[in-house]
């Protein structure tokens, strides 16, 4: 059974980055299942620190932009998720290439939610681990 309470559609998940840090550093959303979402982020100067690897600042924009976008689509339209914390573990430097971070729910609260995301090399090694918390709101009317 499928956690999702929007359609779900690449097309409408990509839109939504649009003028924001998403689309700076092409983050694109490229595979969604009944209970995960996965994104896509390529490597290289944009995101690269001085020493010429991965950011993990843009590891941790990466997780929290598909377990955001994860979270809000498991509500319905009269709720909307928002960060209250984030961490992450980083395991493995990548230099070139591209990653991948897919969000998996830990616990879809009526006002809480955990979400567990890994990011992944090409090579489908383990590159970052985070866990990301997020409230669930009402939309005022």
């Amino acid at each position: 059974m499928s956690i999702w309470k929007r359609p779900m559609d690449l097309a409408i998940l990509n839109a939504t980055s649009r003028n924001t840090l998403m689309e700076a550093l092409n983050i694109e959303y490229c595979h969604y299942d009944a209970d995960s979402i996965t994104a896509s982020m390529p490597v290289n100067a944009v995101v690269h620190q001085p020493l010429g690897m991965l950011h993990g600042g843009a590891s941790v924009a990466l997780a929290e932009s598909v377990a955001s976008i994860a979270a809000n689509w498991c509500v319905d339209d009269t709720k909307y998720c928002v960060g209250l914390d984030i961490n992450a573990n980083h395991i493995r430097a990548v230099r070139e290439g591209t990653v991948y971070a897919t969000a998996r729910p830990v616990h879809l609260g009526a006002t809480t939610q955990v979400w567990l995301i890994e990011i992944k090399d090409q090579r489908e090694r383990l590159v970052c681990t985070s866990r990301f918390t997020v409230a669930v709101m009402k939309k005022k009317k």
